[in-house]
């Protein structure tokens, strides 16, 4: 017979023989006494993810991939880490013989990966799947997160240093009072002191404070270039035996990941937020979505991910969303009665959003009949509320789904209406709906591609849009030569839209094959419609407004601020303003020849 005394027994299984007694008791109510007899399937690869932590207290389970085992487990040992840790599910776990354990909830696990040495064990096993993947050269479907460079976990963060000359003593101050686990001895070559080095050097070694700090640093320290992919960084960590990972840009150390740092941004990356997201089951988890995508943004773009890049994960994560969305509302109002084809439009339809804005789409279904017509307005009315629980607001001009919608047939005029007419109102349509894109649904829509791609070949219509286009102008001289005072841009209306409005154009005419504004660009300079230089400007010009805009949208964000495309000129640095003011004169140029080329002062 077995003392069933969990809070005891688990307490005495490493890591949680090393906590701190009262962060431990914290945790301790949640612990569960659970069994499952020989046979049970406790998880399945690719299916959901634990939501405990487990310790065997007696009996076995076989941990199996593609029905070759992995592993086998008994008591004492722990699993369900891996799955907690990546939210997906990528071995088999079989009770090999009756299981008698301990289980211990997501939120309480998630609470302890606060401490470095908690976090660290598991860090070792996790790292251990990631070697076994490396060597089979399985790095993408392991986690594709690990792709993206490791300065990404910094988020802004500069390493604490202490000088050489400290005393273990000032150095373990100086980490207390910045809440860090590391400093950088800023030794020739530079080292690395962490706490567990106070632990084993200092403490166990009988040593006192007055310890020189350089007695017990790492050096040189073992560090990587801030390009280093995550992988990399956790494949070093594990070879190393360390926890902790100074970064550098040329010779300088501009921050340290640690083990800890790797785990959570593992557990909150685009694929961890993906995961969520596939495991939503009902529309009460939608709040909450909006501050997830900010804080993996900042994350990503703190590490140096271009804003383009972080608009294909968002974009890819509002589609997986959407779907799921979709389905709910299927679910709950029955099938559809005809196919359909949700649309996307605005930065969503080019996969530019890296915020989330407001809402821009239709919806196309396939035959027109009063049940589809009935179906459908209930369709969209839920699909567009439930997106804006999400975080997505009702656009104030009404283009959404619940106003955008018809057969197939119904779109096909309304396309044609708008080639031929190209009325000041029928550009504007054309000018939001030629942006689409299909993000769910049966239905095809390849016909009004097609329809849309005639424009190309409308030089009437292609040279009314570029007049519209041309309505988005840059601000003049006078306010980027303000220094100091309170004088504001709006970089989407004066910068923004007039690079994406005027490449839409351009993309139509070059046939471009995405909607994507650097590729409609890139069109117009494969077709021969720009020159080298005036492509190279304009994306160089596009990114920086990305850049400054996401910037000082995520800064609003952190300090408590609805995020706007309004930015003060006082915020910004001479060099700034500067290349600003470049990009308004070249977009302005860009302007000028487009006028010249599409004859605007005939209309």
């Amino acid at each position: 017979m077995v003392a069933l005394d969990p809070v005891a027994f688990v307490r005495s299984t490493p890591p949680f023989d090393g906590l701190p007694q009262p962060v431990f008791d914290a945790a301790a109510h949640a612990i569960e006494i659970v069994f499952h007899p020989a046979g049970t399937r406790l998880l399945s690869r690719g299916g959901e993810p634990s939501r405990h932590l487990f310790v065997i207290r007696k009996g076995a389970v076989r941990l199996e991939r593609e029905g070759q085992t992995v592993q086998l487990l008994e008591e004492g040992e722990i699993f369900g880490f891996t799955s907690l840790i990546s939210g997906e599910a990528t071995l088999d776990v079989t009770v090999e013989e009756d299981l008698l354990a301990y289980r211990l909830p997501r939120p309480e696990f998630e609470a302890l990966l606060a401490h470095a040495a908690f976090a660290g064990h598991f860090a070792s096993g996790l790292a251990e799947r990631l070697r076994n993947s490396l060597e089979h050269s399985q790095v993408a479907s392991f986690q594709p997160d690990l792709g993206v460079p490791v300065a990404t976990l910094l988020r802004g963060r500069t390493p604490v240093r202490v000088p050489p000359s400290a005393t273990v003593g000032e150095a373990a101050r100086t980490m207390a009072e910045r809440c860090v686990s590391s400093a950088i001895v800023d030794s020739t070559p530079p080292g690395i002191v962490t706490d567990r080095d106070f632990a084993r050097r200092v403490l166990a070694a009988g040593r006192g404070p007055e310890t020189p700090v350089l007695e017990v640093a790492s050096a040189p320290a073992r560090a990587v270039p801030a390009e280093t992919p995550v992988y990399e960084a956790w494949r070093i960590l594990l070879d190393a035996g360390v926890h902790h990972l100074p970064v550098t840009r040329g010779d300088d150390i501009v921050g340290v990941v640690s083990s800890t740092d790797l785990l959570r941004f593992t557990a909150a990356g685009p694929v961890a937020v993906m995961r969520s997201v596939e495991r939503l089951s009902s529309r009460d988890a939608l709040p909450g979505y909006g501050s997830r995508v900010a804080e993996m943004a900042s994350a990503l773009f703190a590490g140096g991910l271009d804003p383009i890049v972080i608009g294909g994960f968002v974009a890819r994560l509002n589609d997986s969303l959407l779907a799921r969305i979709l389905r709910l509302a299927e679910a709950d109002l029955g099938p559809p009665p005809t196919p359909y084809s949700w649309l996307a439009f605005g930065s969503e339809g080019r996969m530019e959003q890296t915020l989330l804005t407001d809402q821009d789409n239709a919806l196309v279904y396939g035959e027109d009949s009063p049940a589809a017509r009935a179906y459908f307005a209930r369709f969209a009315e839920r699909a567009i509320a439930d997106l804006q629980a999400a975080g997505f607001p009702r656009c104030p001009g009404g283009y959404m789904a619940t106003r955008w919608q018809g057969a197939l047939e119904e779109w096909r005029e309304r396309f044609h209406g708008w080639l031929e007419k190209a009325t000041p109102t029928a550009l504007l349509e054309a000018s939001i709906f030629f942006d689409f894109r299909p993000v769910h649904g049966q239905l095809d829509v390849s016909a009004l591609h097609a329809l849309a791609a005639r424009a190309g070949g409308a030089r009437t219509f292609l040279s009314a849009m570029a007049k519209s286009a041309l309505t988005f102008r840059p601000p003049g001289g006078l306010v980027l030569r303000i220094r100091g005072d309170t004088s504001t841009v709006d970089l989407k209306l004066k910068g923004i839209s007039s690079i994406v409005f005027l490449a839409r154009v351009y993309g139509l005419e070059a046939g471009a094959r995405t909607s994507n504004t650097l590729g409609r660009i890139r069109a117009a300079f494969d077709a021969g419609l720009i020159a080298k230089d005036t492509l190279e400007t304009l994306t160089e010009a596009y990114g920086f407004l990305l850049r400054l805009r996401l910037r000082e949208q995520l800064r609003m964000i952190a300090e408590g601020r609805p995020p706007v495309n309004v930015v003060s000129i006082a915020d910004l640095s001479s060099l700034e303003r500067s290349r600003l003011r470049d990009t308004f004169r070249a977009i302005e140029t860009w302007q000028e020849r487009a006028a010249y080329h599409y004859r605007t002062d005939m209309f």
